[in-house]
């Protein structure tokens, strides 16, 4: 049984680390807010992007010649994009993302594909390379990057277009998480090349049916292609930028609420240790006394 100084020193070390949970959760609830606007300004602007994509894909004058948009040929050669946080202590936020990107892999292994692997992040990076080392190609560290912007995702698209275009690999697919709340952030896997056409919600909206396009199509389409691509990258980090701070949040709440929890316990069992000194001291002073 710990004697009272060291209840007494764990105590005060619990306390110190509640603090500093604490401060970090009003970081984060602080860096959610901007983060979470940035991710919902990002939405429409991508939305309408991919419905713009899919209706000039659509028309009659646009030939399916760019690699980009139908692929080339090929589906043996898989690029995994698998983007998390530069910093720890935010809960299950990287390992959902790792998790599904394993499942995916796993299945692409199955199934008898190849595939190469690119982190953007440094704990998904940690994850991976013990076990898939051999596939990583490349890394992207963003740790010096406070406020991300649209010319890293457009320097990640760039990397990754020349490296297509190159025939490194015939597919690419992202992996992150996309924000709902503090306490739900959704891991999604999203197609980057071949760039996924949604000819469904196309049909379902006329709002850009009358549109006059100047240059023709095909030309808009080929300036487009390369931004669609840095758009969806930069969605995927301000995503991941949100849900980051919102997962830390909730978990630097949990572990100050822990932390009480325990100072609450080792509060008890030291006034118990404590009682229980004090009592046998009485007992030495009383049996001292009756020899006497």
């Amino acid at each position: 049984m710990p004697n009272l100084k060291d209840l007494k020193n764990r105590i005060e070390s619990v306390k110190s680390t509640r603090k500093i949970t604490k401060a970090m959760q009003m970081v984060a609830a602080a860096k959610l807010r901007k983060a979470q606007e940035a991710a919902e300004q990002a939405r429409p602007y991508a939305d309408k992007m991919s419905l713009v994509m899919n209706k000039i894909t659509s028309s009659d004058n646009v030939s399916s010649s760019s690699p980009l948009l139908t692929g080339n040929g090929n589906n043996n050669i898989h690029l995994i994009i698998i983007a998390t946080s530069e910093r720890g202590l935010c809960g299950a936020f990287n390992s959902s993302i790792v998790r599904l990107a394993k499942n995916h892999i796993n299945k692409l292994k199955s199934e008898g594909f190849q595939f190469k692997i690119l982190t953007i992040g440094k704990k998904g990076r940690e994850q991976l390379k013990r076990e898939f080392g051999e596939n990583m190609i490349d890394h992207v560290d963003l740790s010096e990057v406070k406020k991300i912007a649209y010319e890293n995702a457009s320097s990640i698209s760039d990397n990754i277009i020349s490296m297509f275009l190159n025939n490194e690999f015939d597919v690419a697919t992202i992996f992150y998480n996309q924000f709902e709340s503090v306490i739900s952030q959704v891991p999604q896997a999203s197609q980057l090349i071949p760039i996924e056409i949604n000819s469904e919600k196309t049909q379902n909206d006329n709002s850009i049916s009358n549109f006059v396009y100047e240059p023709d199509e095909q030309e808009i389409i080929e300036d487009l292609l390369p931004k669609a691509i840095a758009t969806k990258i930069f969605t995927a980090l301000l995503e991941n930028g949100a849900s980051e701070q919102g997962a830390r949040m909730s978990a630097m709440d949990n572990a100050t609420r822990n932390a009480g929890d325990m100072i609450d316990k080792l509060t008890i069992q030291f006034n118990r240790s404590r009682q229980a000194a004090i009592t046998n001291e009485l007992i030495e002073i009383i049996s001292g006394a009756e020899a006497l």
